[in-house]
């Protein structure tokens, strides 16, 4: 059991000690994700001058049904101006071999959002994400769509080398 715990700190101080991470965070889902769920992050202020990478991540379990999934993403800078996009990522190989890491039936995917990006404003940026997953031929898209367990973002200083 000593072990067990050890080999948890240890990954815990590992991944803490990611240099280039300058913020992230999480939104638990309760086992998927809605339609009409929007979740939000508010991004504190950041370095005006540093350029930064931005990414998604996704934890997923066996339940999640499909290969891809399309995102609805949108950024509202402080005084007003609001950017949406429209993204799609890979989730799982044609085999159903899941791309993301982890042990076990939960998986986290990191994905790219947007690079060189630059907080020049000063004040408070949001991040807002939903998923716009549908089946094939079908108008409406899912409602409720099952495997997401959390979403989340993290902001990355880009290496100046």
């Amino acid at each position: 059991m000593r072990n067990v715990i050890w080999m948890f700190a240890l990954v815990i101080l590992a991944s803490a000690c990611d240099s280039k991470m300058v913020v992230s965070e999480m939104h638990e889902l309760p086992g998927y994700w809605d339609k009409t769920e929007i979740v939000e992050f508010d991004i504190p202020q950041l370095d005006s001058l540093s350029k930064y990478n931005m990414f998604f991540h996704l934890r997923n379990t066996n339940d999640y049904p499909y290969n891809n999934i399309f995102l609805i993403a949108s950024m509202k800078f402080p005084h007003g101006k609001i950017v949406t996009d429209t993204l799609e990522y890979r989730m799982a190989e044609a085999d159903g071999t899941w791309l993301g890491t982890g042990i076990g039936s939960l998986k986290e995917s990191k994905l790219w959002y947007k690079e060189n990006v630059s907080f020049f404003e000063e004040g408070t940026y949001t991040l807002s994400v939903s998923h716009a997953v549908r089946n094939n031929g079908e108008v409406h898209g899912v409602t409720q769509l099952p495997g997401i367990s959390e979403v989340g973002y993290s902001i990355e200083l880009v290496n100046r080398d």
